[in-house]
Formats: C-alpha cells, structure tokens, sequence
C-alpha cells in the first residue's frame, strides 16, 4: 500500500512540475501581452510568424510583427491578459490559449510555439475579438 502512494505521489509531482513548465514557457509573451508591449512580445517570436488580427491572418517577419503589434495595442490597448489553457499537440506544439481585455472589448489569443535550438518560440498569434 506505502508504494502506491509513493508512485502517486511522484506523478503527481511531475504532473505539478510538467504544468508549472507549460506556464513559465509562455511567462515572457503573456507579461508583454499584458502589458501591451510590442517591444517586450518579438522578444519571443520566431525569426518569421503568422499573426491573425480579427480573422486576417498574414506573415511577418519578426521586425514586421513589431510594427503590427504596436499598432494593435495602440487601438486595443490591453487592460489585463490571464492564459486560461495551456497545452501540447500529439506532435509536441505547445500552445497557449488567453483572454485579453481591453477597454470594453475582450480578444481571444491563441499562441503556438515551437522549439527552435532548445528555446520555444512564437510562431503563431491569434487575437480574435469575442
């Protein structure tokens, strides 16, 4: 019975430290969201990505997505940010999914990262007005 509970108590662990991870990986994009900095979001960003502003998706290289952003939070500029879901595809995309607010407008944000060299970054950002 004590080895039971000890292996429960291991993938419990794991499982705790698994999600924490999940979270920190996107700490960096979520605090820059929230803070409505373009500057502080490419820091993240894959050297090209996709960006889907309300349903017109196109791609950008980093230095573009700066610029697109920039003038996307100056029109909806964020009141808060929270990532709601966090999760990983079978292939192992990891992705993020959040609410932005923004005066009396909320977004949903779907962000999708991949390892590039052992760092995760965003290749794919979605904000869809609700």
């Amino acid at each position: 019975m004590k080895s039971k509970k000890w292996v429960l108590t291991v993938m419990i662990i794991l499982a705790s430290q698994f999600l924490w991870a999940q979270t920190d990986l996107f700490a960096p994009i979520r605090d820059a969201i929230k803070a409505g900095s373009a500057k502080e979001a490419v820091k993240s960003f894959n050297q090209s990505l996709d960006i889907n502003l309300e349903g017109e998706i196109k791609t950008y290289s980093k230095a573009q997505a700066e610029f697109v952003l920039r003038d996307f939070f100056k029109k909806h500029s964020p009141t808060d940010f929270t990532i709601v879901h966090t999760g990983s595809s079978k292939g192992g995309l990891q992705y993020a999914i959040g609410n932005m607010k923004s005066n009396n407008e909320t977004y949903s944000v779907l962000i999708r990262v991949k390892q590039v060299e052992n760092v995760y970054l965003v290749h794919e950002i979605s904000f869809v007005k609700e």
